[in-house]
């Protein structure tokens, strides 16, 4: 009901639908919902916009995102997963904000960056869901000098982001915002990665 991951053992849900991660508090945010799983053409399409600097993919892939937001759902604000800013640089751009700006343009509701990157943090690729959590753990907090503290406090967040592979970093980034007041946190992204099949 919360992290909406794919299961393959029997008996892991509480009575309420929450999995065994969630319940134990390893989850920062409240919800999540992607688009679709992180393989075939949906992968090559991330892959195209991401690292090939396809930038007029953001457009087709926002519809896409918008198609996992519950139209009856409200929120308040869009917040992108922001990336050091050594690599945005190196990149040219944040893909999330690309995403979160048609995303947001759609819902008319705003944008804020609210979130820094503190610090680099190593790739999450080959790492253990422990050694994800700890590789982002305090990585990002709630920026200082646009005073966002008072506009986060109780505001329902919608933070976008374009893979979720375990949730780790949107979970560091969703205990950033719920420190600087948000009253919660859901999480939307374009596709997330099938780890039932992983060791």
């Amino acid at each position: 009901m919360v992290c909406n991951t794919p299961f393959l053992n029997a008996w892991p849900l509480d009575e309420q639908g929450v999995c065994a991660a969630c319940r134990s508090g390893l989850r920062g945010f409240d919800h999540a919902a992607s688009f679709g799983m992180y393989e075939g053409s949906l992968r090559s399409l991330i892959h195209l916009f991401k690292y090939s600097g396809m930038k007029p993919l953001a457009r087709p892939l926002a519809a896409y995102l918008e198609r996992a937001i519950p139209v009856d759902e409200h929120f308040d604000a869009i917040v992108p997963v922001p990336l050091y800013w050594r690599k945005q640089w190196g990149r040219g751009f944040n893909q999330a904000e690309l995403l979160a700006r048609y995303v947001a343009k759609r819902r008319g509701i705003p944008v804020w960056n609210a979130l820094r990157r503190k610090r680099a943090t190593a790739t999450q690729a080959g790492l253990a869901n422990a050694g994800r959590r700890r590789n982002v753990a305090g990585a990002f907090v709630v920026r200082a000098k646009t005073k966002l503290d008072a506009k986060l406090a109780g505001k329902k967040i919608l933070l976008i982001d374009d893979v979720m592979t375990t949730g780790a970093t949107a979970s560091a980034c969703a205990i950033a915002l719920k420190r600087g007041g948000a009253g919660s946190v859901s999480l939307l992204t374009l596709a997330r990665v099938d780890r039932r099949f992983r060791s």
